[in-house]
């Protein structure tokens, strides 16, 4: 039957393969591995490809079978054989997995066998990073990963989802969908600096710290300048690029809410981006090496369960006030509203103008200065800052570069849409 021997060469290939990272593992880890390598893993995809088609041809319950075989056999492993190769819970489930890998591929489900067989690899594979990874998480990292459970599996279906409010301007659900997603992209942030460690280099500190909140990134970084007066340039680079990697974050999450009107940002954010990636690529052609042991400030979990609440305060307010200026045609008033929230919170106006987003022209162009008045006025708050907080090398390269950044958002806002209409959204 040629289709049958195709199903046992493709789980055979997936057997081996499975067991060829678990006995890599293994050995890397300083055990023998002589109990399931490449050999058992193979005989097992092959076993479960072969008992999922006499299930089907012959006898009904032959895969059953198969599996209470194994389990059986793992279990006397268990009990009889040595410590050194004493299958645990690991070698069991990567046993179960082989076997469905190859009852899979005979059930015709070859893509969703390869995906079974590849998230076993990884997780064997990773077997060492992982233990290591575990043994350094904190009590402050288990409270901010339960914190964020809380914000998005707990808080979230319990809030009704309704318009609530004069002008119907306060929808509970909505906003805190808002929190969900920036503390979303903070909290992924605020992992992958755990997961890298705050030794792999200011540079990538700094961008990550961006991701996670621009702002403290700033604060940490100008604070540990005056410290360390020598690093300047590294720690000017920090800030820089927390403050541009910023503004691909807020062009991601308005690109959530409302795709069309993201589109629009996409220019003027590329334009203000231009300074700190220049800046960014000049320090590195001149100084390669930017990885400093022990120069990197810890930077805290961005968006606690307190300050998610915050926050949602926060995007109610400029939410109500984003819709007043609307209802009331006071379209001019939203530039000054722009202004003033960019001091607070570049993420809640954003977020604000995207989801009320009108479909005319230039509603649309009026609503893309706001976004990108905010981003300057933001732009320049975290310029202050350094410039206050930071030491003399860092406050001449952050007036300069961030200067320039809001510079370019400002002169966009007056001849950009004039080049590039194309960018706003339109029915």
């Amino acid at each position: 039957m040629p289709d049958l021997v195709r199903y046992i060469v493709v789980s055979a290939g997936l057997g081996a393969l499975i067991g060829l990272i678990r006995q890599w593992a293994e050995q890397t880890g300083g055990k023998p591995g002589d109990f399931a390598g490449v050999r058992t893993h193979t005989f097992w995809a092959v076993l479960g490809c072969l008992g999922a088609y006499a299930s089907e041809a012959h006898t009904p319950y032959a895969f059953v079978a198969v599996i209470i075989l194994v389990s059986i056999h793992l279990t006397a492993q268990a009990i009889t054989a040595a410590d050194n190769s004493n299958p645990g819970s690991t070698s069991v489930a990567g046993a179960m997995l082989t076997l469905f890998c190859g009852a899979l591929t005979f059930w015709d489900e070859t893509k969703s066998a390869i995906l079974v067989a590849a998230t076993a690899m990884v997780l064997l594979g990773f077997k060492q990073p992982i233990h290591k990874w575990t043994r350094a998480i904190t009590e402050r990292d288990i409270r901010a990963t339960l914190q964020f459970a809380a914000i998005t599996g707990v808080i979230l279906p319990l809030v009704p989802d309704r318009d609530m409010g004069p002008f119907g301007a306060f929808n509970p659900f909505s906003t805190w969908l808002m929190v969900v997603l920036i503390s979303g992209l903070g909290f992924a942030g605020y992992v992958a600096i755990r997961l890298v460690g705050a030794r792999a280099g200011i540079l990538l500190t700094g961008l990550l710290g961006g991701l996670a909140s621009s702002t403290a990134s700033t604060l940490a970084f100008s604070r540990r300048s005056r410290e360390q007066p020598g690093l300047s340039e590294h720690y000017a680079l920090a800030v820089v690029a927390a403050c541009t990697v910023m503004l691909p974050r807020v062009l991601v999450a308005t690109g959530l809410v409302n795709r069309d009107f993201a589109l629009g940002l996409i220019v003027p954010f590329a334009l203000m981006s231009l300074p700190g990636i220049a800046y960014a690529g000049w320090v590195w052609l001149r100084r390669p090496s930017l990885h400093r042991e022990g120069d990197t400030p810890e930077l805290g979990n961005p968006l606690s369960l307190s300050t998610a609440i915050k926050f949602a305060a926060l995007y109610s307010g400029i939410a109500f006030a984003v819709k007043v200026v609307r209802e009331q045609g006071w379209t001019e008033g939203l530039l000054p509203l722009s202004f003033i929230s960019g001091l607070t919170d570049m993420d809640a106006i954003s977020l604000s103008i995207a989801r009320d987003q009108g479909t005319e022209e230039t509603a649309s162009d009026l609503a893309t200065r706001a976004v990108v008045l905010a981003a300057v006025s933001n732009t320049l708050l975290k310029g202050g800052m350094a410039i206050i907080l930071g030491s003399t090398g860092v406050k001449v390269r952050i007036a300069i570069i961030l200067g320039l950044t809001a510079l370019l958002g400002v002169a966009w806002m007056f001849v950009g849409p004039a080049f590039f209409p194309f960018g706003f959204a339109r029915d």
